[in-house]
């Protein structure tokens, strides 16, 4: 009997009154935000901060730097298995999509999909395949094809009516610098993005992994930032997307960096011309948002595990043949 794999996207406001669903990574950013005591308190603040800094960066027509608002929706996108007549789903990738909410005219502009980036196949690549690979090597490498499924179901999606009947747009993915890898300012300089970083090591592992998926990167720190963002996309980053649609993603971004990796994003100190990140380094400020990063390491083990058991093990004949077309 034939196997088949297709999409399904699910949409969920991400706002102050946001609950995980029961399929999303708690070890996502904004997951890890709507968790404890003060879930409340952590998702309003991360909103005014959000919505501050993209005013602080659309300063046009913009006297009070209030004009402004940032909507988010969770996009959780599953994927459909069907073989031997029957069809089992898995939670295959969540993203982000902006939407720029204009106060003075009550207009809705569409912003970037893509943003944050999470995956439970992505854990398993790298919380379990990846260690348990090395564990075995005298130096570190990586597993034969590793990235290829990931990378393969990612553009699967893109290409898919799931993605294109809803998005205009392809996605933008934006990330925090690597730490392993230093970064020199260039000359180049965009209105929105800022200043342009060019990376002087070879690819890190993420971009390595990133590029399965068809995306390349650019670095750049916009304006009064600390640091530089690593910016994911297809096509043009610098052409395809209007100015809103680009702070609508560093307004986003920026604001989670800010909350888990403050020595970095929310360091005392920008970036200079020769700039290696430290998450060692003490002269940063926190928010007021309650964050676990330890908590979140450790989970995203758990992440991986459930993923083999659930989703790798049981259907690695299907996935395989599956993912193999795209070799062709």
């Amino acid at each position: 009997m034939n196997n088949e794999l297709t999409f399904a996207v699910k949409s969920l406001r991400f706002d102050e009154n946001y609950n995980p669903s029961e399929n999303t990574r708690i070890t996502t950013n904004f997951a890890n935000l709507a968790r404890g005591d003060k879930r409340q308190e952590n998702l309003r603040n991360a909103l005014v901060m959000m919505n501050n800094r993209f005013n602080s960066l659309a300063q046009w027509d913009n006297p009070k730097s209030d004009r402004y608002a940032v909507e988010l929706d969770i996009i959780s996108v599953v994927l459909n298995i069907t073989h031997d007549g029957r069809q089992d789903a898995f939670p295959a990738i969540e993203i982000l999509k902006t939407t720029i909410l204009d106060t003075l005219t009550g207009a809705r502009s569409e912003g970037i999909v893509g943003n944050n980036f999470s995956s439970y196949v992505r854990d398993y690549d790298f919380s379990v395949l990846l260690p348990e690979h090395n564990q075995q090597q005298t130096h570190f490498s990586l597993p034969e094809n590793f990235g290829d499924l990931h990378g393969n179901i990612f553009k699967a999606f893109l290409k898919s009516e799931a993605y294109t009947q809803q998005f205009s747009k392809a996605p933008v993915i934006c990330l925090s610098v690597s730490s392993k890898n230093t970064y020199h300012r260039t000359t180049n300089v965009h209105p929105v993005l800022g200043v342009e970083y060019l990376q002087e090591d070879e690819r890190s592992l993420t971009d390595y992994y990133f590029g399965k998926m068809g995306l390349e990167v650019r670095y750049f720190m916009p304006p009064n930032s600390a640091a530089p963002l690593a910016f994911y996309f297809m096509g043009d980053l610098l052409r395809d997307y209007s100015d809103l649609e680009l702070i609508g993603t560093i307004a986003t971004m920026e604001t989670f960096q800010k909350i888990y990796r403050p020595e970095i994003y929310n360091a005392n100190s920008p970036a200079g011309q020769c700039y290696q990140p430290s998450l060692t380094q003490q002269d940063y400020s926190l928010t007021r948002i309650v964050y676990d990063r330890e908590e979140r390491s450790l989970l995203a083990v758990e992440q991986g595990k459930f993923t083999e058991a659930n989703f790798i093990k049981p259907y690695q004949p299907i996935l395989e043949a599956w993912s193999a077309q795209f070799a062709l």
